[in-house]
């Protein structure tokens, strides 16, 4: 079968690899349609996620088709021929976060394409009680963009967003495009915050009410003209820039919230008096947990529209090239989908 494998960082490409025969205790033997290509992906590529080992087939966006299944391990009754979402984040199920649902923060996660091999390939096993069920009259592409909503959902969530609230993003790529959108769907006002004025404006385009310059504008100047002195009630950082990080305490409401999203490269100061001062909320937010069930039903029902951060869809063949194109000119794509198996 085919998959997209990195040998090591800054060589990759679509290899001929021993198919998968059935699949082990617990698990489900997938004919995979789409894989979304992420940022961890170019990541993974460039050597710069040091989470990753090599070499790893990719790939943790991931639609397709129950081809086999351990029937004596099933705990969600799957059965061949039911078309599934893959969740990407395999947990213990026994350390502490595990015990309390927080199975994103499980003490020994492996996330597919990072820690072990990826589902970028024709066909792909995976733990029976890590697959959600796909709606079937939902689009194969838009299933394999659930997984970057999640991300996108779990900030939301971490930082309690309510209708009414503002909350300010940090960074118009895709996860902060999905939380500008998810924001405006709960009744919030959304504000993001870029350098790039073409992505604040494709931003603006997909119903996000307010959108800042951060190279041309006074950030804290404006969210306050925003909000009417208050601050963001929730400010989301998603991008790991440490400026970024420390201004979210700048435009933070009091008693507002925090969610860290991003992944920054070294540490950042903060001024623990602000914190205290303001009695803020900062929370982790990492991967999801638990959100794809949401995600399928905003992505289905039309309240987030996410196929308007769709770049383009690419095959099996073309998707290395495309992973370098991205890791060159990045600002030209948001989301990009493999096909993986739709034409056969």
């Amino acid at each position: 079968m085919k998959a997209v494998k990195i040998e090591k960082p800054w060589e990759i490409a679509c290899v001929e690899q021993n198919r998968p025969e059935k699949p082990g205790k617990g698990q489900a033997l997938i004919r995979i349609m789409t894989a979304g290509v992420c940022g961890s992906d170019i990541g993974a590529f460039r050597g710069t996620n040091k989470l990753v080992s090599y070499p790893r087939v990719i790939g943790h966006e991931l639609a397709g088709i129950i081809e086999a299944i351990d029937e004596e391990d099933n705990p969600k009754g799957f059965k061949v021929g039911d078309k599934v979402i893959v969740d990407p984040y395999v947990y213990c199920g026994h350390c502490y976060p595990c015990s309390i649902g927080r199975t994103n923060c499980c003490v020994d996660l492996h996330v597919l394409g990072v820690h072990i091999d990826g589902g970028m390939a024709e066909y792909f096993c995976h733990p029976s009680r890590l697959l959600v069920k796909m709606p079937d009259d939902m689009d194969w592409v838009l299933a394999a963009m659930a997984e970057p909503l999640t991300i996108s959902l779990h900030g939301v969530h971490r930082g309690a967003l309510k209708a009414g609230e503002h909350v300010a993003i940090y960074g118009a790529g895709t996860i902060g495009v999905l939380a500008g959108m998810v924001a405006q769907a709960y009744g919030a006002h959304a504000t993001i915050i870029d350098l790039v004025q073409e992505r604040l404006d494709f931003a603006k385009s997909v119903g996000v009410e307010n959108i800042i310059n951060s190279g041309k504008e006074d950030v804290v100047a404006r969210i306050n003209e925003i909000t009417n002195g208050v601050g963001a009630q929730l400010v989301m950082e998603c991008t790991g820039a440490n400026p970024c990080i420390r201004q979210t305490l700048d435009i933070v409401s009091n008693a507002g919230r925090i969610t860290f999203t991003g992944w920054p490269s070294k540490e950042t100061s903060l001024p623990t008096d602000m914190i205290t001062k303001k009695e803020v909320d900062i929370r982790g937010a990492r991967t999801s947990a638990g959100e794809f069930e949401e995600a399928i039903e905003l992505i289905n029902s039309g309240k987030v529209d996410i196929r308007r951060i769709l770049t383009k869809v690419v095959s099996m063949d073309e998707a290395p090239e495309t992973i370098r194109d991205i890791e060159k000119n990045p600002g030209n794509y948001l989301k990009v989908v493999v096909n993986v198996g739709l034409d056969k």
